[in-house]
């Protein structure tokens, strides 16, 4: 039974396929290319054969056995790791984009160029990790500073302004921000910077609004006990505790910053998003392909980068506790 759902997941995902929508309409050289293509995806969905425990116990041994000679420790647990493996794909796939050419050209051999070149991929990709940073940085200063406000005893009577005017920074759509903003900055990364800034703020002031509130009332009196005025007992007492979910919020910020920065280049911006917005008005998926591709995996490294930084903090925070 689990066999036959998993030949039924497998004829679904083929079914569904995006290849299937191009077969229909495509020559034979191209129907070559997509049966090769759904071909390479169904064998990956197919489960893998049962092996004996004497087979699959001699196999693990003498594979365990090499490995153990061929590689160090610290480098069987990095190749063993998805987010190094993402981290190394990030740049490979920058730089060596062009090697894909020919790749783009069979699977859209009706495109003329089925390869962005009006800017080399490692530039935008730079540039748009410099806009990211950039607002993100600008953002964090905004939301952390306006949640250790609004949860001092002088400012809680604005914690609902504060958390009001956030959501409508995000709520506002980017694009209208760029709108406003590009006839009064001029074009470029200026009006990106605000209107990125404007939708990052919102999760960084909920998780260090959260991350305060949740600080227990016997530390902050335990600290005022210890003889700790009220800037001493904010950055050695409540910060470290709200941290984590201040991080959280600032990771949830950053991944938002990665995937809005690509519709800057709207407003003339140099990102990720330039063979995006290209593609799109010149009905050239390939190019739209390339830009989501560095995107999307820009994306899953900047996530497993906070993870694995959270990861760090909780065995930290364990460690001085059990101290």
């Amino acid at each position: 039974m689990a066999r036959a759902g998993r030949w039924a997941s497998c004829g679904l995902t083929i079914c569904c396929h995006p290849f299937c929508y191009h077969a229909i309409t495509a020559s034979r050289h191209d129907v070559i290319v997509i049966v090769i293509a759904i071909t390479i995806v169904w064998l990956t969905r197919m489960p893998r054969p049962a092996r004996s425990a004497s087979s699959a116990s001699s196999a693990s041994c003498a594979s365990s056995a090499s490995s153990a000679s061929s590689l160090p420790p610290r480098l069987r647990a990095l190749a063993r790791d998805p987010l190094a493996w993402a981290v190394l794909a990030l740049p490979g796939l920058a730089w060596g984009m062009p090697a894909l050419k020919p790749l783009f050209a069979a699977l859209f051999p009706a495109l003329d160029r089925p390869l962005y070149e009006q800017d080399t991929f490692a530039a935008l990709l730079g540039a748009h990790l410099a806009l990211v940073l950039m607002s993100s940085g600008l953002a964090a200063l905004i939301g952390i500073a306006a949640g250790i406000a609004v949860t001092r005893p002088a400012g809680r009577d604005f914690k609902p302004l504060a958390d009001s005017l956030g959501a409508i920074g995000q709520a506002v759509p980017p694009v209208a921000v760029l709108a406003v903003a590009a006839p009064l900055i001029g074009f470029g990364t200026g009006p990106a910077l605000v209107a990125l800034v404007l939708y990052g703020v919102l999760p960084i002031l909920r998780g260090t609004i959260a991350g305060l509130d949740a600080v227990p009332a016997a530390v902050r009196d335990a600290a005022t006990g210890m003889g700790l005025n009220a800037g001493q007992r904010l950055w050695q007492a409540e910060l470290p505790l709200a941290l984590p979910a201040l991080l959280a919020g600032l990771r949830t910020s950053v991944v938002i910053n990665i995937g809005t920065a690509a519709i800057a280049s709207t407003a003339g911006a140099r990102t990720l998003g330039s063979p995006i917005i290209v593609g799109l008005s010149g009905f050239n998926t390939a190019y739209v392909i390339q830009g989501a591709l560095l995107v999307g995996l820009l994306a899953i490294v900047a996530d497993g980068l906070f993870a694995r930084l959270g990861q760090r903090l909780q065995r930290w925070r364990h460690g001085a506790d059990s101290a």
